[in-house]
């Protein structure tokens, strides 16, 4: 997506495909408003909602954890045996169970508490408005009315009981905080190129975890240390990442391409700015989850556990690795390539506005990747066309752990990683979705 604006004098060429509140009636009335897929489309929508906002990769991870884990807690009564995920998380009060001998439609209750959330923690809801509005008509349509209003205010009661926990989970207090502008101390993150800007949620480490004890539970070892010496462990890393990069083939391309999920991304041509919006890296995996839930014919109650789940890890892979991020503070290889090698090199990917160790999508690629082969196997395959629509692209995989790896190389190939960042954050990731699986009994 690209959008046109015009700010400071310059003209930000930005073109877009807006939200409209004047739209058609939705083409839900022609939906199976049976099973899973009303799961998938309320999540497809919620995708395209944060990707419209340019929601960061970490606030987008809360915002699907806190709407996932309502979607769940309010459907799991459809099927026995299903156990509250809340109870096993941290900071949730009881979540409300259902009157005896009533009867209720609990995939209306899901939509209506996941949507509830969802208003409250994105901006732009007008469309996401109008597509609840027209679900819910189609429920009424078949549904007697005492049914109805019973089933959607069991899902706004869900969804008052998330939103408790996510008024204290520090992100409200974390708005507002000073910028993060990093250090010109040696080998220390500072704003990089193209625009400089200061770093993204500098307090994300700081979040109330949902599963871990703290975000700094998994302790990583210290990254290399830095140093100009062409000897030394660091210096070498640096090198490799200049020379992949300058000899980057088609394929290794199209995988940095593939996994980029930066969510915004601005080109600059002289005095024009151009800015395309598209996935974040927690948006591509919660789609892989869908995918593959689709695939594995998953029903609305274990439909709604992998995504809560696998939005889990997302959110407790940011919340570990920003910890670390913020606390080593890496410099990014961009800035030392700049310095030392060859002032004029350009990353193939844009470097995203914080420090390097560990990398972010390392982590939440390997955490979603072990909680999707925990809920459903080893050597699951599958297609991913997920992000398909924002960048053109698709790729075949015959595992999650697979397609983790890739997605956790792939930075090292776009020149915004060090081998030791993507290695280090995909061990993070691999015992953060491990701890996750065992917390929720889901481990096998």
């Amino acid at each position: 997506m690209k959008y046109l604006l015009r700010t400071g004098g310059l003209l930000l060429a930005i073109s877009l495909i807006f939200f409209s509140a004047c739209k058609e009636k939705s083409k839900i009335a022609s939906m199976n408003l049976e099973g899973a897929e009303v799961l998938h489309q309320n999540q497809k929508r919620l995708t395209d909602l944060i990707i419209y906002d340019v929601f960061s990769p970490p606030v987008a991870a809360r915002i699907y954890s806190y709407t996932s884990l309502a979607s769940y807690e309010a459907i799991r009564f459809a099927k026995p045996g299903y156990s509250s995920l809340t109870a096993k998380l941290n900071g949730f009060e009881k979540m409300p169970e259902p009157e005896e001998g009533k009867e209720y439609d609990f995939l209306l209750a899901a939509s209506k508490a996941f949507f509830s959330v969802a208003y409250k923690v994105t901006f732009s809801t007008d469309t996401l408005k109008i597509y609840e509005n027209d679900l819910l008509e189609n429920f009424n349509d078949k549904l007697d009315q005492e049914t109805f209003d019973r089933s959607v205010a069991f899902g706004e009661e869900v969804a008052k009981r998330i939103l408790a926990r996510a008024a204290k989970d520090h992100y409200p207090q974390s708005r507002g905080k000073a910028r993060y502008i990093g250090s010109h101390a040696p080998g220390k993150w500072r704003p990089t190129p193209p625009d400089y800007s200061d770093a993204i949620e500098p307090c994300w480490g700081d979040m109330k975890t949902f599963a871990l004890d703290s975000s700094s539970q998994y302790k990583l070892p210290p990254p290399p240390a830095y140093s100009t010496d062409t000897s030394s462990a660091f210096f070498k890393s640096v090198k490799e990442v200049y020379t992949i990069s300058t000899n980057l083939t088609p394929e290794l391309k199209d995988i940095a391409t593939y996994w980029d999920d930066n969510p915004i991304v601005v080109e600059h041509t002289g005095h024009m700015m151009f800015a395309n919006k598209k996935i974040t890296p927690g948006g591509h995996w919660m789609g892989i989850a869908s995918i593959a839930a689709r695939k594995a014919k998953a029903d609305e109650v274990f439909t709604a556990r992998i995504l809560a789940l696998t939005a889990v890890g997302l959110m407790e892979g940011f919340i570990s690795c920003w910890e670390e991020k913020f606390n080593s503070e890496v410099v990014r290889p961009v800035t030392v390539i700049n310095e030392l090698i060859d002032e004029k090199w350009v990353p193939f990917l844009q470097t995203p506005p914080f420090p390097e160790y560990p990398s972010g999508h390392s982590v939440i690629s390997a955490s979603a990747a072990t909680i999707l082969t925990g809920l459903l196997g080893d050597n699951f395959s599958f297609h991913d066309d997920s992000d398909k629509e924002y960048i053109g692209m698709e790729r075949d995989f015959n595992s999650f752990l697979e397609a983790a790896t890739e997605a956790s190389i792939s930075r090292v190939y776009g020149g915004i990683h060090y081998r030791s960042g993507v290695e280090e954050g995909t061990k993070q990731g691999l015992w953060v979705g491990s701890y996750i699986l065992q917390k929720t009994n889901d481990a096998k």
